[in-house]
């Protein structure tokens, strides 16, 4: 009975002290584990979701210091009694999220080893009949080391939680278990193999038949069936083949940019999974990095959870140099446990993931690319110009006003900004920006990429482009710029044919189109039409006059060469 106790006794010690490091190695992994708990779905008490963390903390170093007590025999019937009570609570828990489906994975021993809920039940009761077992049988189990030299082991572990606990919070895990660790390609994570198991389904369909309910299985096929059809339930029978990142996008205004950025070389990205709650003084921190990072050439972008107004506060608030792409939080919380926090990638290529306070620790060599030039003050001024710039011209394009109105919850924007005349509003601010603009283009020149980056090299032009009596002015610096690859000669093509058709003359380019009540689209005249493709690929157009007619008008359409004296019957 003695060996046999001893054996069972060194077995759940070290099974607790296992779980109990994995989990203490992440703490914020094990903090999320609980707020899913605490959730109204689940346990619905909700009010100890701001205290996860603290109470994470608390639970794995009790848990870690109870397996080592066990072990070397201190203070048994009070260590006895709270693995007993630990390990009742973990097995009501386990029960409930399996019955009930409320949480797919316990977090017993964090990301290391996923458990289904019933495999976590399962080893809960398993634990539980041994530890009962210990428990009648206290006396068998003999204590190692002296009284003192207990005390020390004890206090020595509680000592070394601490500091682990605390070190892994102000930096990041030692151990990384998750999907997103450094050396993964995010792209190859979410590949699928052509010989992977597919996902199997039954689906039950009901029927009325002459008054009572009819239930046939199939796995996708309608069944023949006399009766009134009421519904299908789907069942899962085989998850099959799930890759490891399933769930990983990045998205901006309704456009995905996923394979863009997982294709881009030199990438550093900035993760704040919820701004609200993230850690403020951080953010200077990160702003000396990815400014060092811009300048080294390198591309920054930042991806979040949080809406469009938090993400303009931040950006104000910190004179943020890079924008913002929407990922799942979950996602964003998986990546990384440190908010904000800081990712290097090089084509998808996990490099580098770092805490925000270790952000000197991301190594940013110069690029061929580098921009040393990079005028920040600059860059910030012309970016809160362009969100400015924007701020109603998406709702004016919304006529319906429920729908106005739900655009402008989403962008933020307060009641007494959506209502009224916006034209007149956003007239008032394009007068604004144009006076800044034209100061900057008198002082500077034309705020090219080399002086403010990518895209608030664009901001400029647009300013202009939404004042268009100043075009003739600054077309001839506009063309200088797009001749020294400041901005895209597409740009300015563009505008220099709307110039063009204000003036009523003959476009270059063919970018321009008008529409009439009569008849529908029509491409503006062009200049010697015969050799607008020549120009359009000069300047950078990927397609030809009559691809971009069948994209505007639709592939019957067709592009018919218009003269101006045509105009005046259309």
């Amino acid at each position: 009975m003695k060996k046999l106790v001893g054996v069972i006794r060194i077995f759940v010690g070290i099974l607790f002290m296992i779980s109990g490091f994995i989990k203490l190695n992440d703490p914020v992994g094990f903090s999320f584990k609980l707020q899913e708990y605490f959730s109204p779905d689940v346990l619905n008490i909700e009010f100890l979701s701001p205290f996860a963390l603290g109470l994470a903390i608390l639970l794995v170093i009790v848990e870690l210091v109870l397996g080592v007590a066990l072990i070397i025999g201190y203070y048994k019937k009070p260590t006895m009694w709270l693995l007993l009570l630990m390990i009742l609570f973990f097995t009501f828990l386990t029960f409930y999220s399996a019955y009930f489906n409320k949480v797919t994975d316990c977090g017993c021993f964090g990301d290391a080893l996923p458990l289904t809920p019933w495999q976590s039940f399962s080893k809960d009761v398993v634990l539980l009949i041994l530890i009962l077992f210990l428990f009648f049988n206290l006396k068998y189990i003999q204590p190692f080391f002296s009284n003192f030299g207990r005390s020390i082991v004890i206090f020595a572990t509680f000592i070394g939680c601490l500091s682990f606990g605390y070190y892994v919070l102000m930096h990041l895990p030692v151990f990384d278990f998750r999907a997103y660790k450094i050396g993964v390609n995010i792209q190859k994570g979410m590949a699928i193999p052509e010989d992977a198991e597919k996902a199997v389904f039954d689906y039950h369909w009901k029927f009325d038949v002459n008054g009572s309910e009819k239930i046939i299985t199939t796995q996708g096929e309608y069944p023949s069936s006399e009766g009134k059809f009421l519904g299908v339930e789907t069942e899962v029978v085989s998850q099959g083949y799930v890759p490891p990142i399933h769930d990983f996008t990045i998205e901006k205004e309704g456009e995905n940019y996923t394979e863009d950025f997982l294709n881009t070389p030199n990438l550093i990205i900035i993760i704040a999974y919820d701004i609200n709650k993230t850690e403020w003084n951080g953010w200077p921190v990160i702003k000396e990095l990815t400014n060092e990072a811009l300048k080294n050439g390198y591309t920054v972008i930042g991806l979040t959870s949080s809406g469009e107004n938090e993400v303009n506060d931040l950006k104000e608030k910190q004179n943020i140099n890079f924008d913002f792409y929407f990922t799942d939080a979950t996602v964003l919380k998986t990546i990384i446990r440190s908010n904000p926090g800081i990712l290097k990638l090089n084509n998808g290529t996990i490099l580098q993931k770092k805490h925000w306070i270790d952000a000197k620790e991301i190594d940013l060599e110069v690029l061929p690319s580098a921009k040393s030039t990079l005028n920040f003050d600059l860059k910030n001024r012309l970016d809160s110009i362009s969100r400015y710039d924007q701020l109603y011209r998406p709702l004016l394009q919304e006529s319906d006003p429920d729908k106005r109105e739900k655009l402008a919850l989403e962008l933020g924007i307060a009641k007494e900004d959506y209502t009224g005349d916006l034209w007149k509003k956003q007239r008032m601010i394009d007068t604004s920006n144009l006076k800044i603009i034209k100061t900057i283009l008198d002082n500077y020149g034309y705020p090219g990429k080399s002086l403010v980056g990518e895209p608030t090299n664009l901001i400029a032009l647009e300013v202009i482009q939404h004042n268009p009596i100043q075009i003739e002015e600054y077309l001839d610096l506009f063309k200088k710029a797009a001749a020294q690859g400041e901005i895209p000669m597409t740009q300015v093509a563009a505008l220099e044919d709307k110039y063009l058709m204000q003036q009523h003359k003959e476009q270059l380019y063919g970018t321009q189109a008008q529409i009439t009540a009569a008849n529908g689209f029509f491409i503006w005249p062009i200049k010697n039409p015969e050799m607008v493709n020549k120009r359009r690929a000069a300047a950078g157009f990927t397609n030809t006059i009559e691809e971009y007619a069948a994209d505007l008008m639709g592939d019957k359409s067709g592009y018919k060469a218009l003269k101006l004296s045509d105009i005046k019957t259309l």
